[in-house]
């Protein structure tokens, strides 16, 4: 019976992610750099469902990344990808955390002016989060020679005004990078969110779901 029963859950994961695709393999120079596989992140440790240092992404989104790589490569630039498709375990483990004002280790890289206490009310932690749709990406430009990121103004993951697209407090080559990133990524059809420099989101999204298969 038991059998039976991880057979039948091995089925359903193959289901669900059938028409996701890992970004290196389609896009071989993509640089990664999953944040939520290691400890280099706003909780400080590896995060559930991240079983390996990969990027999932459904075929649609993958494809329009594909096209933004292919014209920044004419730049001598390229994308690094810090997270993708997010199963819906890692956000619950999120809003755990959260719940948690104790655990404060992470506070000062990653949202030294935000209260925990209010990172619900200010949006910064949710219950869903559209990372589990699968058309959602987290990522900046680098240099494709030297692997160096474009100075955006804020590190990835930072809470506060500093991440916000159009914040003004930061240097003009600053407001150049995140322009550019902007520019490029809207032109292959993604949108993005005003409090993240380095979140877009595929305009047409063909799931509306949330998913919960491990990143592996």
């Amino acid at each position: 019976m038991k059998k039976i029963v991880w057979i039948a859950i091995i089925m359903c994961i193959s289901l669900e992610a059938k028409d996701f695709l890992e970004l290196k393999k389609e896009i071989p120079s993509i640089e990664l750099d999953i944040k939520y596989y290691g400890s280099d992140n706003f909780i400080g440790k590896p995060i559930d469902g991240y079983l390996a240092p990969k990027a999932i992404l459904t075929k649609e989104a993958t494809l329009a990344l594909k096209k933004v790589q292919k014209e920044l490569k004419t730049f001598s630039l390229g994308l690094k990808i810090f997270d993708a498709y997010r199963p819906q375990k890692a956000v619950d483990h999120f809003v755990r955390w959260g719940k948690d004002l104790s655990d404060i280790k992470m506070k000062k890289a990653f949202y030294p002016n935000v209260e925990k206490k209010n990172l619900f009310k200010e949006g910064y932690i949710a219950k869903h989060s559209g990372h589990s749709r699968g058309s959602t990406v987290d990522l900046t430009i680098i240099d494709a020679e030297s692997k160096i990121e474009l100075d955006m103004g804020s590190s990835f993951d930072f809470f506060g005004t500093n991440s916000w697209v159009h914040y003004k407090n930061i240097t003009a080559e600053q407001r150049a990078n995140r322009m550019l990133l902007h520019i490029i990524m809207l032109k292959y059809g993604f949108k993005s969110y005003a409090q993240e420099w380095w979140h877009f989101t595929l305009k047409n999204e063909p799931y509306t779901k949330y998913f919960d298969f491990n990143v592996e």
